[in-house]
């Protein structure tokens, strides 16, 4: 399975507006936490469409401040599948609106818990392509 967790992988671009900024008019970590979260569920939810809840967010590194004004790119992969549970790295990539220049500014690993109708933990049924 290790070879097919590769192919589940979720990008999504922003473009980091004032209004999504701190004071110090930089990208708020609250969003890029929020942004994040969204891309680790539509990883999983690809990964095997069962209903997922986030159960866990692993060590967060904010190694670059995201100024307004950048493009930023979120890539969700899967890097981990248990029984019932998923591990999804979530990394976002800085890059200047004009230039080619781009580096890592974010990175978090999230865990998701497949759920049945009731909320239960069920098992992680990978649907193969």
């Amino acid at each position: 399975m290790n070879e097919s967790i590769n192919q589940f992988e979720t990008r999504q671009v922003q473009l980091i507006f004032p209004e999504t900024t701190n004071h110090y008019s930089t990208l708020h970590g609250g969003k890029a936490l929020l942004w994040m979260d969204e891309v680790a569920f539509i990883t999983a939810t690809r990964f095997s469409r069962q209903h997922f809840v986030t159960v866990g967010l692993d060590k967060t590194e904010f190694r670059h401040p995201i100024p307004a004004g950048s493009i930023v790119e979120l890539i969700g992969k899967v890097t981990h599948v248990g029984n019932s549970s998923l591990k999804i790295t979530v990394s976002i990539f800085i890059e200047d609106m004009y230039s080619t220049q781009r580096k890592m500014a974010v990175e978090g690993n999230f865990t998701f818990v497949a759920v049945d109708s009731n909320g239960k933990p069920t098992k992680i049924m990978h649907l193969p392509s």
